[in-house]
């Protein structure tokens, strides 16, 4: 038996293809910072869902230096994980 994929599933697949082409594309051109500090992660895709990726080893944040340094995300990584818990509510 193979899946079945809906029309609006395909779709969905595609512009978060699209989306996530396009944030590369400005991340390697550097129009866009490939590190998100934390809070701004935090910002853009909720504390409980960064939180969540962080504990289940989704995402790894990476620290520059000792003790005051801030947490940062990659991007890419997080919008990934987005895009993929958009997906998964419709499916």
């Amino acid at each position: 038996m193979e899946p079945q994929i809906s029309t609006r599933q395909l779709q969905m697949l595609f512009q978060s293809a699209a989306e996530l082409g396009a944030i590369a594309a400005l991340v390697s051109t550097g129009k866009l910072k490939p590190y998100l500090k934390k809070a701004e992660a935090f910002r853009l895709y909720g504390r409980k869902n960064i939180e969540h990726w962080i504990d289940a080893g989704l995402i790894t944040p990476r620290k520059d230096g000792d003790q005051s340094a801030c947490w940062r995300i990659d991007r890419l990584e997080a919008e990934a994980l987005d895009k993929a818990n958009y997906i998964l509510k419709f499916l």
